[in-house]
């Protein structure tokens, strides 16, 4: 849903054997900063010491069952910026240090995956080598996974701006204790958090349901996205300037309980270069957007890149910024965002149906149905053990299994930023029976 021109992947255009694959497109050298102070993972003995610039303690509310992964910025290994992970789950914790093996690794990003012209099986098995390279952090999960099995609910707070594919992250199995091995994000109930700057730097609060109508706006592309909402009351706009104005005036006896943008969404490597529709992340900062700070609403952004983050230095701020920072900041109670450029039909559908599944279920936490709605991608794509190869025998590409690839990756690209246990709960429209709705 990029607004510029979709650029197909040569896999998908070209013939024989003469295909050439696109480089990855430049990458300017990201400046440098110092590590990142390493987080107390232990509950704190004395009160908490506060937020922002302070030594905070983002850990103190943590209950059995909840484990946070940390990942932060580093130096990295030699010239090359890299990360270091820091868990925590109980008694259970990890720490893996910056090293040759955790670097910024631009290959196994989702979000320019229809750019670079990459084979999707390349992709996906640069993930599992990836994986492969972290057992220490695999060897963590498999333990907090056998401590707490379905109750477990793991927040992964990634300011790195590296676009690691954690939902897609190789967990091994464990044979000894019984678990399967699979891709996280459809084993187990997993979140992400950001930074949220000036607001409070810590984890996700639990806000309640997200409980009451449907805000939206619909680019002429995406109105097929409104048979969505037929069942549930609500105020669905086609031009921006009255959605936004909606958004900033919240209703005295009426809740909204669904922000929705369905829009072509646009990418760069500064803040400047973000934009839904036709409005940039500075005009929408400047918004107030008071539904969301009075009624918690859940959003859901179905625009390419809009779950994908800038470091501002241009504007004179260590910060990560983009459009999951800014509504949460808004005070929206969670985030349904998209990691990259999904630009075809099919892809269009796989948020449809994912928003479907997430409202006809009004008491089943928001990360419960999307480790659902991946976990059925999986069952549909088959066994991991065999990923399609680039060519078949007879030298021509494998298109049937480079497109099973694709769509797998499509249902790991969109990320929840809030709370594990947050819920929506829209309200009936007319002549409908409340979280109704029956297939589209």
């Amino acid at each position: 849903m990029s607004a510029e021109p979709p650029r197909a992947a040569r896999w998908l255009t070209g013939t024989g054997t003469a295909i050439r694959r696109a480089a990855f497109p430049g990458l300017q050298a990201a400046a440098r900063r110092e590590s990142a102070a390493v987080l107390q993972f232990r509950r704190p003995s004395g009160p908490p010491s506060g937020t922002g610039s302070g030594q905070a303690r983002p850990y103190e509310r943590l209950e059995d069952g909840y484990a946070v992964l940390r990942v932060i910025r580093t130096g990295g290994f030699g010239s090359q910026d890299g990360y270091q992970l820091q868990g925590s789950c109980g008694e259970f914790t990890v720490t893996c240090r910056p090293g040759p093996t955790r670097l910024m690794a631009p290959g196994v990003t989702l979000a320019t995956i229809r750019q670079t012209g990459e084979f999707p099986s390349e992709t996906l098995r640069g993930i599992q080598l990836w994986s492969g390279n972290q057992t220490e952090l695999a060897d963590w999960i498999n333990r907090i996974r056998e401590r707490h099995g379905d109750r477990l609910r793991l927040i992964v707070w990634d300011d790195t701006g590296f676009e690691l594919p954690w939902e897609l992250f190789w967990v091994p199995a464990d044979e000894r204790h019984g678990l399967a091995g699979g891709l996280l994000g459809a084993l187990l109930v997993m979140t992400r958090w950001t930074t949220v700057h000036g607001v409070d730097e810590n984890l996700p609060r639990y806000t309640g349901d997200c409980q009451g109508r449907v805000l939206a706006y619909l680019h002429e592309d995406m109105t097929a996205d409104g048979r969505v909402f037929t069942p549930y009351a609500h105020q669905v706009h086609d031009t921006m300037t009255p959605f936004l104005q909606a958004l900033d005036l919240p209703l005295p006896d009426e809740r909204t309980g669904l922000v929705y943008m369905g829009c072509h969404g646009t990418y760069g490597e500064a803040v400047m270069r973000l934009s839904l529709g036709d409005r940039t992340w500075a005009e929408f900062n400047t918004r107030d957007m008071h539904v969301l700070r009075e009624d918690r609403a859940l959003v859901c952004l179905n625009a390419c890149h809009s779950g994908r983050f800038v470091h501002n230095r241009v504007q004179g701020e260590e910060a990560l910024r983009g459009f999951a920072e800014l509504f949460l900041r808004k005070g929206a109670g969670g985030c349904i965002v998209t990691a990259g450029e999904v630009g075809d039909q099919e892809a269009r559908g796989l948020v449809r149906r994912l928003l479907h599944e997430v409202a006809a279920h009004p008491d089943r936490p928001v990360t419960e149905t999307l480790r659902d709605f991946r976990a059925r991608a999986v069952d549909d794509f088959g066994t991991l053990a065999a990923i399609p190869t680039t060519r078949n025998d007879d030298g021509q590409v494998d298109k049937v299994g480079q497109k099973r690839v694709l769509r797998l990756l499509y249902a790991f690209m969109f990320h929840y930023y809030g709370h594990p246990l947050t819920t929506l709960r829209l309200v009936a429209g007319n002549g409908h029976a409340a979280w109704g709705g029956g297939q589209w």
